[in-house]
């Protein structure tokens, strides 16, 4: 089983998604576990301060370090069997590029975090000392990590044995032998005079392979 403990400001941005394939069956079938942290319940006060101006001047405001740190205490705390660490991700920008082989690689961890940024990001300190991956899902600015949490957790989960129905397909994905998946047509054979190609058509199997090989694409 892999446990997620997501770290956010808006739990409730998780729950449609949480409750539909491919989460749901993976839930169901007690492939994963989904813990969802709200960040204010670390607040540093009563009104549930969790942010701040930056040091130095700037536009926006921070997430501080010590609601963090005492989010990931919490997480640590309600599991003190495990002895192993969790790898914990920062959602940003500057991070590495996520990928297939990265989901595949963390498909093999018992237990992540995910710390999801808002505002203008997080004090630098969260990355320098409480982090173990920083993560990007692409050159783009979006206004906080929970998309991104998404984004990685599905890739992730998806790979698990037994939570796709039809498992054959992961072997012929876009990604996984590093090139995109190859076209593919459906009923009505012809529609406003656009045809579906004749080999797909002509049930030579042989012929139909080449056809789909030729046609994949190298990102």
């Amino acid at each position: 089983m892999i446990r997620f403990d997501i770290i956010t400001l808006f739990p409730e941005l998780f729950d449609k998604h949480l409750s539909n394939l491919p989460f749901k069956r993976a839930i169901q079938a007690n492939k994963i576990e989904v813990n969802l942290i709200n960040l204010r319940d670390f607040a540093i006060d009563k009104r549930g301060t969790v942010d701040d101006k930056p040091y130095g001047g700037g536009t926006g405001m921070l997430l501080r370090v010590e609601p963090i740190f005492d989010a990931l205490e919490s997480i640590a705390k309600t599991n003190p069997q495990d002895r192993a660490k969790p790898r914990v991700i920062s959602t940003t920008p500057t991070g590495k590029k996520w990928n297939q082989k990265l989901a595949q690689d963390f498909k093999n961890t018992n237990h992540i975090v995910i710390i999801c940024g808002r505002y203008e990001g997080m004090d630098a300190r969260v990355e320098e000392h409480l982090v173990t991956d920083k993560i990007s899902v692409g050159d783009y600015i979006l206004s906080g990590g929970e998309l991104p949490a998404l984004v990685i957790m599905e890739s992730i989960v998806r790979l698990i044995p037994g939570v796709l129905e039809k498992e054959t397909a992961l072997a012929e994905e876009s990604f996984n032998d590093n090139s995109l998946e190859y076209p593919q047509y459906t009923r009505p054979e012809e529609y406003k005079g656009w045809k579906v190609p004749q080999t797909l058509l002509s049930g030579n199997h042989e012929e139909i392979r080449r056809w789909r090989q030729q046609r994949k694409i190298k990102p």
